[in-house]
């Protein structure tokens, strides 16, 4: 290595780690979460997105409205449909969200979002950012959250992913010191660590849980990993009333294919790239990533979505009609349960269970021997209205 090579990596470096500082200074300046008790009137923004996106997300949206209807009736809760985040839309734009599009989601304090199309090699569109990834950078969405429940099997857990920290936040921007040394950064800050902590522990309060989890490998990654189990114990302090407990991600990848140890897994929370490799194993075991909800939460933002994409093969072959609600009713639970409407978010979780695993009266196949999409989303209405009964 030469001298220059060094010169060159040390100031790439020291770039970084200026950048790096001013996020965590702009993190510290943004206050506290949204109190959704204090609001005169909630938004909700839906945004259907492409292929079956405005199919699954009307659907989610009519269960919406229609659990919702006292509030909606007396002003506390409007629904603002916002139908510009279309591919062709985006591409017409050439940008992953158009600026009239990211004025009208950010007038909005919560969003319900279809599957967006993200262009790759061989389609016709142009090559430019996934909206998601734009979403999470404009409203700084920091938390990653996939409940996976499969009741039979006692499992039911709830990850919470740090979004915009760990290996993937300086991805891009690793160094080839050398054509021999090349190498990458992992980042954690105070602020970014204690706010997932804090949204993993109060949603096991607000959600009845009695043990969350904190996956890392600090015995390896000891000062990034270090930090952010330690700063997670701290949070933990205010939770007493919370079981606490720690594992390596290696033994925790096996402990999840433990038939008898799986069943104490309740809540995690975990660095970003752990997150996102643990979430597609968990999701297998429910049948897949197109079978769960999806929440990407900040401070001042939270969008609620599908984890899986916009599937244009069911539209070009004629059977968008009879696409999966599902994962975007699991996410239409957890956006009752962040403005607030615990009791409502119970209810519709008890529903769709009800519907899923109990009564099975209708089956959603993906084509014409199952049920339709809006077939499902009155079925889940009148399981509603049956528990409430």
């Amino acid at each position: 290595m030469t001298e220059a090579q060094l010169k060159n990596a040390v100031e790439k470096f020291e770039a970084l780690v200026r950048e790096q500082n001013e996020r965590s200074d702009r993190i510290k300046a943004q206050g506290d979460f949204t109190d959704f008790e204090k609001l005169d009137k909630i938004i909700i923004g839906v945004c259907g997105g492409d292929g079956i996106g405005p199919i699954i997300t009307k659907e989610s949206a009519r269960v919406l409205e229609y659990m919702l209807k006292d509030e909606v009736e007396s002003g506390k809760v409007e629904f603002k449909v916002i139908d510009g985040l279309t591919i062709e839309n985006r591409v017409a734009a050439n940008k992953a969200i158009p600026d009239d599009v990211m004025e009208e989601l950010k007038s909005c304090h919560v969003i319900l979002k279809g599957p967006t199309t993200t262009p790759q090699a061989g389609d016709p569109w142009p090559n430019i950012e996934s909206a998601n990834v734009a979403m999470r950078k404009a409203l700084d969405l920091f938390a990653n959250v996939r409940p996976v429940k499969i009741p039979e099997d006692g499992i039911d857990w709830t990850f919470f992913r740090e979004n915009t920290e760990g290996a993937y936040a300086v991805g891009s921007k690793g160094v080839n010191v050398t054509d021999d040394l090349a190498m990458d950064f992992v980042v954690t800050t105070t602020e970014g660590t204690q706010r997932i902590a804090k949204l993993a522990y109060d949603y096991a309060r607000k959600n009845k849980k009695d043990r969350v989890s904190i996956i890392t490998k600090a015995n390896i990654i000891k000062t990034t990993d270090g930090k952010f189990l330690n700063l997670c114990k701290e949070v933990a302090k205010d939770y007493p009333e919370i079981t606490t407990d720690e594992w390596y991600i290696d033994i925790t990848t096996a402990k999840l294919i433990d038939k008898k140890r799986r069943k104490d897994f309740k809540v995690f929370v975990l660095p970003n790239l752990y997150g996102d490799i643990i979430t597609d194993e968990a999701a297998e075991f429910m049948g897949g990533v197109g079978t769960a909800g999806s929440a990407n939460i900040g401070k001042k933002y939270a969008m609620f979505e599908a984890i899986h994409g916009s599937a244009p093969r069911m539209i070009k072959e004629g059977r968008g009609q009879y696409a999966d609600p599902c994962s975007m009713l699991r996410a239409s639970v957890m956006l009752l349960s962040h403005i607030g409407k615990q009791d409502k978010a119970d209810l519709l979780e008890k529903a769709l269970d009800k519907c899923l695993y109990e009564e099975k009266k209708y089956a959603i196949t993906g084509r014409s021997d199952g049920c339709t999409c809006s077939e499902f989303g009155d079925y889940v209405m009148a399981t509603v209205k049956a528990l409430c009964e």
